[in-house]
């Protein structure tokens, strides 16, 4: 079965691009209703012609989700999970067009995570041509990932509720697949002071400034990166004019940690942050966005799975933890086994060099394939 598939999706190569490319260039920006519904409508052509049954599914915010299934509707199905917004504003396109140049292709959401739904699609069309029997496959690809899937969150954990494995289309990890991925919660210290004139009568007046500055410091102290756990404030506010005691700051904080415990310490700590100025009133809000991926026994052996087929193809395959958040760790949270980081090889997600290697996308589907033949 490994040269058939490899060869079905090598002979394929051309039409990969050509599908990437159109892709690519259907901008599809977190949050604009319209692209995101003319891609989802392009993605479930796409996969009507791999044989699918699809689903749009309207979703709030403007957002679109699309549901397509092979198989016939039975329990324990594979579970794909992708998405198709990306960060890039509309009109990216028009300065970062879709190339391909030096073996790399090039353009908004080509790496994050376009290539990887191409060779989603790929490996189930490879997967009809070299294998008659299998498990049903049941792909989800959604339209708010980036924005922290709060339309799609409920769709996904039903989905995996009744999956046997689950698989994500995220970009690899310099080709390795992600095992364990950190949790991420985000909070919002807002400090309220009393405003002064700072030099006729500073007295009168009580700083949010100085007290969030208190706060900010405590608040760092909560990182123990031997545990894995980091604590960035990444945004702060406040103040009207230098000559003016600030009576209003604010604080936006990203918390990462690799343990449910510590998503527990973290979000007990900073909700209840108490003022070190007894005249301000501090408020905080926010929580966990993601819960850890936390490496389990039945990750462990859908990796050793990857591995010996990864081995068959001819290439080796890593497996690594990484700092940041994907859908994959909604669905391994409900305990269900994930592979995660199955797409694209390449680089620079979010950055303006962002790309694919062209010459591993039929690999990656044929590993893709082959996994879903083997469950």
């Amino acid at each position: 079965m490994t040269d058939s598939v490899l060869t079905f999706l090598q002979d394929h190569h051309a039409e990969m691009l050509d599908d990437l490319r159109h892709l690519v260039e259907r901008e599809s920006p977190s949050g604009d209703e319209d692209r995101l519904t003319q891609c989802a409508q392009f993605l479930a052509a796409c996969a009507e012609a791999a044989g699918a049954s699809t689903r749009v599914l309207d979703a709030p915010g403007g957002n679109c989700h699309l549901r397509a299934e092979w198989g016939d509707g039975a329990d324990r199905p594979v579970l794909l999970l992708g998405h198709f917004d990306t960060v890039w504003p509309a009109g990216t396109i028009d300065i970062m067009p879709f190339r391909l140049e030096a073996g790399l292709a090039r353009g908004p959401g080509a790496f994050d995570m376009k290539a990887g739904i191409v060779q989603g699609f790929w490996a189930i069309r490879a997967l009809f041509n070299t294998a008659p029997t299998h498990s049903p496959v049941v792909f989800l690809c959604t339209s708010d990932e980036e924005t922290g899937s709060g339309s799609s969150r409920e769709i996904i954990e039903h989905e995996a509720r009744r999956a046997g494995a689950v698989f994500v289309l995220e970009p690899s990890q310099g080709g390795a697949l992600k095992t364990a991925r950190k949790g991420v919660a985000q909070f919002r210290v807002t400090v309220h002071g009393k405003a002064a004139h700072a030099g006729l009568d500073p007295e009168a007046g009580v700083s949010a400034i100085d007290e969030l500055a208190h706060q900010i410091l405590s608040v760092r102290q909560l990182s123990n990166p031997v545990a894995g756990t980091t604590v960035n404030v990444g945004v702060i506010g406040g103040g009207s004019r230098s000559n003016v005691i600030a009576d209003r700051a604010t604080a936006e904080i990203d918390v990462r940690f690799s343990a449910q415990r510590e998503a527990e310490r973290l979000t007990d700590a900073i909700l209840n942050l108490r003022p070190h100025d007894d005249r301000v009133q501090l408020e905080v809000t926010g929580g966990v966005n993601r819960p850890p991926m936390e490496r389990t026994a039945g990750t462990d052996a859908l990796f050793e799975r990857a591995r010996a087929i990864s081995a068959e193809l001819g290439f080796a395959l890593a497996q690594v933890s990484v700092g940041g958040g994907s859908d994959g760790n909604f669905c391994a949270a409900m305990g269900v086994p994930v592979l995660d980081g199955l797409g694209a090889v390449g680089g620079g997600a979010h950055a303006l060099d962002e790309h694919v290697m062209v010459d591993t996308m039929p690999l990656r589907a044929a590993l893709l394939c082959r996994l879903l033949a083997s469950q």
